[in-house]
């Protein structure tokens, strides 16, 4: 659609100009009006705002043509800065619409400001003191306006010729953003509504049929860093869905960094200097774009990022001591490759740097884990053409109205929650449920099936963090069943996260002769790690080929058990020579593990399995290492072994007696999940295996 076509307002457009006049803005013109230029959304709705905000089209065309020529005459490229100076020394004033951040050396004759000029790059431009003092977010974050320079070749400061001079500024911002009008209009619509406004105002057309109401409450999901103070958010997904634009484009109050790069100094401030404060307190939320590149290979500085993340403050050793700060830490990034693969074979965090990739201590600090993957990629039909609200005023009411307010407690009128949620999980959940609640319903007033809609959000959001610490860590976050009840019915209800069921690897149906899941140690991870042991035997005159992963530890294993079986094959009573067969032994790792050398018993099982022709039962781990002479030896890290074998589907596991005195270590909701057996010499693991089917 262009400006020249009918614009047709809808039932949600009448309601929202009259509830909210000179407040909105059309979207469509926003799309058509952003191309070409390097200005954030927010001040060129300021403009439209400002021009365009009538539903009269002969109105809008003539205001579109005041916008464009604004643009024009006073928006600086990037690569105008000496252009800028020329016309300055020529014309000797001139008026441009920039970024203006000010600094305050103390050290120049008893404490001097000096502007900045982002886009036209000026640096060293006096301004006055009472330009400072009227808009002093100038000192934080900086403050786009309409400026008038003038060039004074007279203007001498400490020797140097200083003639850049700001005579007027006027900030580009909503004249008043009012909570108490607000909170009344929003009660003249249904909260249905007002998602759709809410989406409609960031750039989304939600009757578009793509735009499911889970998609709708994920596409909110972001927009809470700016509106809870100290709201941990990551979002890993593919591209093109629009993880960076709300963080770019549509508040002065967020930061985006590209590429996900941001040093301590940056981010906390420069040590002992005190005319650097750092964007954690500058800003309500700092956001790293494409944080699959981002290092984090001093320790020192990745404890500073955890306690903030933690508690909303930092030292950075100097006299200044504690700092407090309110910005929120946002983590966006790309999964490469299939999320259900890498739900089932490794964890959710693992397009992270390595130095954070499986650091719990870190991920523990997310408030939410937003399923990017379930985001739409982006489509020209998915933009809006109707009406939402100016930017620069949604990012106001954002800040100023509905980041003070507290909803923190709101859930506990209706609901509880439930034993598995630990302190942080609470502290994690609360802030969704309040950041939601602001958003939707800024008067803190909601339904009972509203909020039980919020709750389940926020455990699923945090449930998502707690399954991926779980694979890292089994037996210290074992409790992930994040639940909520009723207090009136007492029912309990657990949050689910969808991908979850894609991470059952071993079938419940007998599989073939010869086809076996053990769980071993890879020194190479530090881990305990699925593998999956296929056997086939065929006439020959015993050689033994180990392909897939061969590891010599893996060789090693097979090749004991082997021996074994071929040395006690008679004893045991087989009828069948070993020696008469050839054996391809292949090792799978779902997770890609590189080795391991503890699962002896499990190739003894799988070897005679495939000789004697029968088949193992379905749902089925066997565990533990034996000797060239059938000694058994005692399992380690037992615990997250039998996690691991829940997380793959597995209703029984088989493990030596030696273990039996480890159980009082055990989780209980392993031990509910799953059926133990034991077993003393590796025969009788055979027999407890194969006689189940």
């Amino acid at each position: 659609m262009n400006s020249g076509e009918h614009f047709e307002l809808d039932e949600l457009d009448r309601k929202l100009v009259a509830a909210f006049p000179g407040r909105v803005v059309r979207k469509d013109l926003v799309h058509k009006l952003k191309v070409g230029f390097s200005i954030p959304v927010y001040v060129l709705e300021y403009l439209l705002g400002k021009y365009c905000s009538t539903t009269d089209e002969k109105g809008v065309n003539d205001g579109l043509q005041l916008v464009k020529s604004a643009i024009a005459e006073r928006v600086v490229r990037a690569d105008q800065g000496e252009l800028i100076k020329a016309r300055l020394k020529r014309s000797g004033s001139m008026k441009i619409i920039d970024l203006v951040t000010v600094t305050f050396d103390e050290k120049d004759q008893g404490g001097k400001y000096w502007a900045h000029l982002a886009t036209s790059g000026l640096d060293k431009v006096h301004i006055e003191e009472d330009f400072v003092e009227k808009y002093e977010r100038v000192l934080t974050g900086g403050v786009w306006s309409n400026i008038e320079l003038v060039y004074d070749e007279n203007i001498v400061h400490g020797n140097v010729t200083r003639p850049f001079v700001i005579a007027n500024m006027k900030p580009i911002q909503i004249a008043s953003a009012r909570m108490d009008e607000w909170i009344e209009a929003r009660r003249q619509f249904t909260r249905e509504e007002w998602v759709n406004i809410l989406l409609r105002s960031i750039g989304y057309e939600p009757t578009h049929p793509d735009l499911t109401w889970r998609v709708k409450m994920l596409i909110l999901l972001r927009l809470i860093p700016m509106v809870e103070k100290n709201y941990n958010l990551i979002e890993l997904g593919p591209r093109e869905t629009g993880k960076s634009f709300v963080y770019r484009e549509i508040s002065p109050y967020a930061i985006l960094l590209s590429g996900g790069q941001g040093s301590v100094p940056d981010l906390f401030g420069w040590k002992n200097r005190k005319d650097k404060p750092g964007l954690v307190l500058k800003n309500d939320l700092v956001a790293f774009d494409e944080v699959a590149g981002s290092h984090f290979k001093n320790e020192t500085n990745k404890q500073i990022f955890k306690g903030y993340m933690e508690q909303g403050s930092f030292s950075r050793g100097d006299d200044k001591g504690t700092i407090s700060a309110e910005a929120g830490i946002v983590f966006n990034g790309n999964i490469d490759g299939d999320v259900e693969s890498i739900a089932r074979t490794s964890h959710l965090f693992a397009p992270l740097p390595e130095t954070i990739r499986n650091d719990t201590a870190f991920h523990d600090r997310w408030h939410a884990y937003l399923p990017g993957w379930e985001m739409l990629k982006l489509k020209p039909d998915h933009f809006t053409q109707h009406m939402g609200f100016v930017a620069d005023y949604m990012a106001e009411i954002f800040h100023n109205g509905l980041r003070p307010l507290n909803y923190t407690d709101a859930y506990d009128e209706f609901f509880s929650f439930g034993n598995h949620v630990g302190q942080r999980d609470r502290k994690a959940v609360v802030r969704t449920v309040s950041g939601l609640m602001k958003l939707l319903h800024p008067d803190g007033t909601c339904s009972k099936e509203e909020m039980a809609e919020y709750v389940d959000i926020g455990l699923e959001m945090r449930r998502r963090v707690k399954e991926q610490l779980k694979r890292m860590n089994p037996i210290e976050f074992s409790r992930v069943n994040l639940s909520y009840l009723d207090k009136e019915t007492g029912e309990e209800y657990i949050a689910e996260c969808s991908e979850m069921g894609v991470t059952k690897l071993i079938p419940d149906g007998p599989l073939v002769p010869g086809d076996i899941f053990s769980i071993g140690w890879d020194p190479t991870l530090g881990r305990v790690m699925l593998f999956r042991i296929q056997v086939a035997a065929i006439p020959g005159s015993g050689h033994l080929r180990v392909v897939g992963l061969t590891s010599k530890a893996l060789k090693e294993s097979a090749q004991m058990a082997y021996n074994y079986l071929r040395l006690n094959g008679k004893k045991l009573g087989l009828e069948q020579d070993i020696g008469s067969y050839d054996l391809n032994i292949q090792v799978l790792s779902p997770g890609h593990a590189k080795e391991a050398g503890d699962m002896g018993v499990a190739f003894y099982v799988a070897i005679l399995s495939a000789i004697v022709n029968k088949p193992l039962g379905g749902g089925l781990i066997i565990l533990g290492e034996m000797t060239l002479h059938g000694m058994l030896s005692r399992v380690e890290y037992l615990g997250d072994r039998m996690r691991v074998a829940m997380d793959a589907g597995a209703k029984r596991v088989i493990i030596p007696t030696v273990n039996a005195a480890d159980f009082g270590s055990i989780p209980p909701e392993l031990l509910d999940k799953i059926r133990v057996e034991f077993y003393s010499d590796p025969m009788q693991a055979a027999f407890k295996a194969i006689s189940e089917t």
